[in-house]
């Protein structure tokens, strides 16, 4: 679970990693200061877990995680190799999905890399750079299918599909636009494109503003550029984030109720890009530890089950399920069981999102 926090120079990249991952990545006022990617692990906020702590008096939680990539500033002509662009290209090829931070507000002492504030110019920057890196992959592969297919007409879907990303792609649009089916999109993997990934938007705004007006006229123009890609947008202010991110569990309670927010927005962030990366988490519980696993959303339960142990899944007899709020509301296993609300599923079972679950295997 790689994302990718990528922006033009001085949007607030590093200072928004800095607070999602407490690391330290190095901030400053000027382009480049980070070369090679630093790197976070940040455990997925989830308020089941210590609920469940509570009912089973585990000895502890054990969260989820998400790995976040802080990748240098991009400026225009990076596809060619302006500002090192190659490389920091190459970084984004290694996630799986993009964290795109756009600057929307104004701060004199703050310069930026094209001397002005423009949110949608900011992410049409980005956004042609990436498509125009994949331009470049695109036209190597048709290339080669065209030779390919010569010799064997099943390359034909392939080369047709190829064609379809590189019409789109001199239109000026992502490849992530497209309409694609089922076997479009397993064929499509195998590119690693840039601009198939899917793709946040964070809109960086001033503290002053975050309280005042959070939807200022520069998020509005980034969210309708969103739409026309159905991406989601998260609003937050980096500089804030950080601030919060310095202070122990009580601190930052009392800190978001006196700003009025129920959430930090790293939280929403946090679990923005979980989504995006079409995950959920399923749970365990018992008296050594409450912890949360995560699998692709429609996973089965005996695959669910390999992600504790390979011989669980290999040996799957069945599952041993309930619903987080259900178990919840009986307050423990027991009396869930006699209001039968636990229930045995089979190797069919898809694997809902707050599912409580005891695997039960042989081997």
């Amino acid at each position: 679970m790689k994302l990718g926090i990528v922006g033009l120079p001085n949007v607030g990249k590093s200072t928004l990693f800095n607070a999602i991952t407490s690391a330290g990545a190095e901030s400053a006022n000027y382009p480049f200061c980070t070369i090679e990617p630093n790197v976070g692990v940040v455990a997925v906020p989830d308020e089941r877990l210590e609920a469940l702590r509570k009912l089973f008096d585990s000895e502890k939680c054990v969260p989820t995680a998400i790995e976040f990539f802080d990748i240098a500033g991009l400026v225009k002509g990076a596809s060619q190799g302006e500002g090192l662009g190659n490389k920091f290209l190459s970084h984004i090829r290694e996630v799986e999905a993009i964290i795109h931070v756009v600057r929307c507000f104004e701060d004199e002492n703050i310069t930026h890399v094209e001397g002005r504030i423009n949110p949608i110019e900011d992410i049409e920057i980005i956004n042609l750079e990436l498509v125009l890196a994949d331009l470049e992959v695109v036209n190597r592969r048709i290339e080669k299918g065209q030779k390919l297919v010569k010799g064997d007409k099943s390359y034909q879907k392939e080369l047709d599909l190829l064609n379809k990303i590189k019409n789109t792609i001199e239109n000026g649009e992502s490849v992530r636009t497209l309409d694609l089916n089922e076997e479009e999109q397993s064929i499509i993997k195998s590119f690693n494109l840039l601009s198939s990934k899917p793709i946040l938007y964070v809109a960086n705004i001033s503290e002053e503003e975050l309280l005042s007006n959070p939807n200022n006229e520069y998020v509005a123009q980034v969210k309708k550029y969103a739409e026309k890609e159905n991406s989601e947008v998260v609003v937050i202010s980096a500089q804030i984030e950080a601030e919060i991110s310095e202070l122990d569990d009580e601190e930052k309670k009392n800190f978001l109720g006196d700003l009025g927010l129920q959430e930090s927005g790293l939280d929403k962030l946090i679990k923005s890009s979980y989504k995006l990366l079409g995950l959920m988490s399923y749970l365990t519980a018992g008296p050594k530890e409450v912890r949360a696993w995560t699998i692709q959303i429609g996973t089965k339960a005996p695959q669910a089950a390999g992600k504790i142990h390979t011989d669980m899944e290999r040996g799957f007899i069945r599952a041993e399920v309930i619903n987080f709020k259900d178990l919840l509301e009986c307050g423990g296993y027991p009396k869930a069981k006699e209001k039968g609300l636990v229930r045995l599923e089979g190797k069919d079972y898809v694997m809902q999102d707050g599912d409580v679950v005891v695997f039960r295997f042989n081997v």
